[in-house]
């Protein structure tokens, strides 16, 4: 016998007898458990998973997997993984600004002009931290401050005229 293309070709006649998965079928053994007189035994399920049959998993499955096709990244991070990825990412270009410091000796020129760019990058993460403030504080008390500047912008203009 020959086995080809997943069928048994024998030497005598070369026709195609059985396919090979019906070979393989009838050389593994069958379980115990199926045999029809043993009908006492209880016979294996297969569990289910609840997390997986619950409505909110299905939903939010789907809802991630359309986001991810679309190229949607989701949309609100948890504010904890905000501040760990702003850790993070301060640790690295601390790490590269100290590299390169070490790696080269610098003027004094080269020293104020860090200097300048230093204050300048903390002025912009003070901006950025004013605006992330701002974005986070509720409605009500950015309407609020509002108008208390307007009641101030007028009592200004009283006092002048």
């Amino acid at each position: 016998m020959i086995l080809f293309n997943g069928y048994i070709i024998s030497n005598s006649n070369r026709q195609k007898e059985q396919p090979h998965w019906q070979l393989v079928k009838s050389v593994m053994a069958e379980p115990d458990y199926l045999e029809g007189d043993c009908e006492e035994l209880i016979k294996p399920k297969k569990l289910l998973n609840p997390v997986k049959g619950s409505r909110n998993h299905q939903d939010l499955h789907r809802e991630l997997m359309m986001n991810q096709k679309r190229g949607l990244a989701p949309q609100n991070k948890p504010e904890l993984q905000k501040v760990l990825e702003k850790r993070k990412r301060e640790q690295v270009l601390k790490a590269q600004r100290e590299e390169q410091e070490a790696h080269t000796k610098r003027s004094d020129l080269e020293i104020e002009l860090m200097k300048r760019q230093q204050k300048l990058e903390q002025l912009e993460l003070d901006q950025q931290k004013d605006e992330e403030e701002q974005e986070n504080t509720p409605e009500f008390v950015k309407m609020k401050s509002n108008l208390r500047r307007t009641k101030q912008e007028a009592n200004g203009e009283e006092l002048t005229t």
